[in-house]
């Protein structure tokens, strides 16, 4: 509330105290436009910015010269689009991936930079000649104790409780004698994966030239020491040709050695040069033969295996090149491989001969040791034959006229069967063959028939049963070409059962009057079958039918007879009451027990059917949940299957059976996918 008046005109008055809160006021407000103007303004101008890089909406016709523009420069009719660092951009590359995320850059211009790695994301490694600062530093050692130093030794590169040196009694702090140099400040070498595995990290190539000065000192002391014998022999006169020979051939290695000539390749163990390049003067392998399907050339090795020259007519004497296989055989070419490798071995065993140097000396080495080798050879044999004895089976004719020639004469087809001569007998095993048990023929698994092996000579499934021959293939057949009765005959054959059953218990059936041959009309007349019919088979429904029909006229028969009973038992009531009464009481008494018998037989049928139906509702009720469950167990995982291991195997009842033939589905019946 400001402090003031109001006058009797109506206007305010304000006192001193009220013209100090006033400008107060005032103050405050300023400072505040100060405060809130910027911010205001820094945030229109973001807003201006960010509307001018957000992409603007193109029209059709921009987007459709867009689109032209593309296929243009897919097609190589138009220069490639450019990033900002120069590089072009492959026009099949996809939209998306050349186009920068906004959060990039939010003008979203084509660009790959984005999809490079990145220079923060690079990681850098140590180089190879980097490593760890070995031994003391090069700096001065400090004469007294720096501030910040060690305590215990002076050292300005680490504190006293990472002080390594023997703790003193008074330390450098308050001795100031006596202070340690400092280590070197080691670098934070990063390696990568091959630099980790580096054996060689942080070798000095420096330190290999001590081994070369050790070797230089060797030879130039070996050099003096020859000097001074060969000194010592020109005095004494004793130096001969034959040890000038010796000496130059030991500098020949070294010569040998130190010589880069081109083209060649000396090895120090066997004395001789290999050429791996050829000279100028020489024709090119591959030039020798201009066509393409000619010998291959491997330009690596510089080997050419084939004959260039094949199929030009060309003979191989004439040709002063055939192929790195190829090996001349003529002349003495294989005298001089062998004189060669005879040379080597010698050398091996420390004779010291060369082919080229000393040919003639090298030959009459040779000679003279197939000379003495022949003749240890026939000295040693003559030993062995001599305390063995055996020598008539050297004078056998050789190997090649024993196993490759005979007196037999042998003919055979083009299909390998022996037209004339003796077959050439079969080699035989040192196991026991064609040696049978109980009288078989054939071996145990030379038949085999519904997934059953056994004997092929008499069928006999059963191993190390008794062989019975044709009468054992006989019985087997039999069994087998029965024919499984199908299930429309089975049906019928249970209605004939279950017949059958009825009318035994109803006493039907006993009465033999009627022939076979004969049928009975309703009326009771007789007609004679045809023989046509008789010879003719009767399905079992046709029997059933038969049988039925018989059945139903002998009941109007019986029913006929005991009508007829009844009209003399009437009559013989009338003519005499003691006769009949008897009668009467004789018939009521047997009457009843008839019936009774009937009767009782009858209930204990309906009972043996009811029971039966009921166990079968009852199989069928337990199939029912065993098939629920295999098929819950099926659509289980493997590993969540309990075992079944204590399931009780038996021996299924006949009601069961009945109940599984009856949910089994038939693959024949083409209503099968309609039934539940």
């Amino acid at each position: 509330m400001f402090a003031g008046s109001q006058s009797s005109v109506g206007q305010w008055q304000f006192s001193p105290r009220s013209r100090v809160y006033k400008s107060k006021i005032s103050l405050c407000a300023l400072r505040l436009v100060a405060q809130v103007c910027p911010a205001l303004l820094a945030g229109e101008a973001d807003k201006e910015k960010r509307k001018n890089e957000e992409p603007k909406k193109i029209s059709r016709e921009e987007w459709r010269k867009q689109k032209e523009l593309e296929e243009a420069r897919k097609l190589g009719n138009a220069p490639a689009e450019v990033d900002e660092e120069g590089k072009d951009i492959n026009p099949h590359i996809p939209q998306y991936i050349s186009t920068v995320p906004w959060y990039v850059d939010p003008t979203q211009r084509a660009s790959l930079k984005h999809q490079r790695v990145q220079d923060e994301k690079i990681k850098e490694f140590s180089k190879i000649d980097e490593w760890y600062k070995r031994g003391i530093s090069d700096k001065p050692i400090a004469t007294k104790y720096r501030k910040g130093a060690c305590e215990n030794c002076g050292a300005m590169t680490h504190k006293k409780k990472d002080c390594l040196e023997r703790p003193r009694k008074i330390g450098a702090r308050f001795t100031g004698t006596n202070i340690a140099p400092d280590e070197h400040v080691q670098p934070d070498i990063k390696l990568d994966f091959a630099g980790k595995r580096d054996r060689w990290n942080g070798y000095n190539p420096d330190q290999h030239q001590e081994v070369i000065e050790d070797y230089a000192k060797i030879e130039v002391a070996k050099q003096t020491v020859k000097a001074q014998k060969l000194q010592e022999e020109l005095l004494s006169g004793k130096m001969s040709n034959a040890d000038d020979n010796n000496e130059s051939d030991g500098d020949e290695d070294k010569y040998a050695d130190g010589a880069d000539m081109p083209g060649t390749n000396f090895d120090t163990k066997r004395r001789i040069t290999v050429r791996n390049l050829r000279i100028r003067e020489d024709t090119a392998k591959y030039l020798r033969n201009l066509n393409p399907n000619s010998a291959y050339y491997d330009p690596k090795t510089r080997s050419m295996r084939e004959n260039p020259y094949a199929g030009t007519g060309k003979s191989l004497t004439e040709l002063d090149f055939a192929g790195d296989n190829f090996v001349r055989h003529s002349g003495d070419t294989g005298e001089m491989a062998k004189m060669q490798m005879f040379a080597w071995e010698a050398e091996d065993k420390g004779v010291d001969v060369h082919l080229q140097a000393d040919p003639t000396r090298l030959e009459m080495l040779q000679k003279s040791f197939d000379v003495r080798k022949e003749g240890f050879k026939n000295s040693q044999r003559d030993s062995i034959l001599a305390k063995y004895g055996g020598i008539e089976h050297l004078d056998a004719p050789p190997k090649e006229l024993l196993l490759a020639q005979t007196e037999d004469y042998v003919e055979y087809s083009r299909q390998g069967n022996v037209i004339k001569g003796q077959e050439k007998a079969k080699t035989k095993s040192k196991y026991v063959e064609d040696a049978y048990i109980n009288n078989h023929t054939s071996v145990w698994g030379s038949y085999w028939k519904e997934g059953k092996w056994g004997y092929a000579c008499c069928h006999s499934f059963i191993k190390h049963s008794y062989c019975t021959g044709d009468a054992g293939k006989e019985i087997h057949s039999e069994h087998m070409t029965l024919p499984a009765p199908s299930k429309k005959e089975s049906k019928l054959q249970k209605l004939e059962e279950k017949h059958s059953a009825w009318t035994k218990a109803l006493g039907i059936g006993e009465e033999k009057d009627v022939e076979p041959s004969k049928a009975v009309n309703e009326d009771g007349s007789d007609e004679e079958s045809s023989p046509d019919e008789e010879d003719l088979p009767k399905s079992l429904l046709q029997q059933h039918r038969e049988k039925l029909e018989e059945e139903r006229k002998e009941n109007k028969r019986r029913r006929k007879r005991e009508k007829k009973k009844k009209r003399k038992k009437n009559r013989k009531k009338r003519r005499s009451s003691s006769s009949s009464s008897d009668s009467d009481s004789a018939s009521d008494s047997d009457e009843p027990a008839e019936k009774k018998n009937r009767k009782k037989i009858i209930k204990e049928v309906k009972k043996e059917k009811k029971i039966s139906e009921k166990k079968l509702q009852e199989a069928l009720r337990k199939e029912r949940e065993r098939v629920n469950k295999v098929d819950k167990l099926m659509t289980m995982d493997e590993r969540k299957r309990p075992y079944n291991s204590m399931m009780e195997i038996a021996e299924p009842s006949k009601e069961e059976m009945e109940a599984y033939y009856l949910k089994q589905k038939n693959t024949d019946d083409p209503m099968r996918d309609f039934l539940k």
